[in-house]
C-alpha cells in the first residue's frame, strides 16, 4: 500500500503543477508534513527533489 501511494504521489509530483500540500491532501494525509515524512521513510527522499527544474 506504501508504495502505491509513493509511486502516485511520484507521478502527480512530476506530471502535474499542484504544490507538495495539495497533493498530500490528495492522497488523504491530513497534514503536509506526515506526506512529507511518510515519502521520505517510503522513497529515501524529498518529494521537491522529484519536482523537474524550473526553467
Amino acid at each position: 500500500m506504501s508504495e502505491r501511494i509513493a509511486s502516485e504521489a511520484k507521478a502527480l509530483l512530476l506530471h502535474t503543477d499542484w504544490n507538495v500540500a495539495d497533493i498530500a491532501y490528495a492522497l488523504g494525509f491530513e497534514y503536509p508534513t506526515y506526506f512529507n515524512n511518510f515519502f521520505k521513510r517510503v522513497t529515501g527522499t524529498n518529494p521537491m527533489s522529484l519536482r523537474p527544474a524550473e526553467v
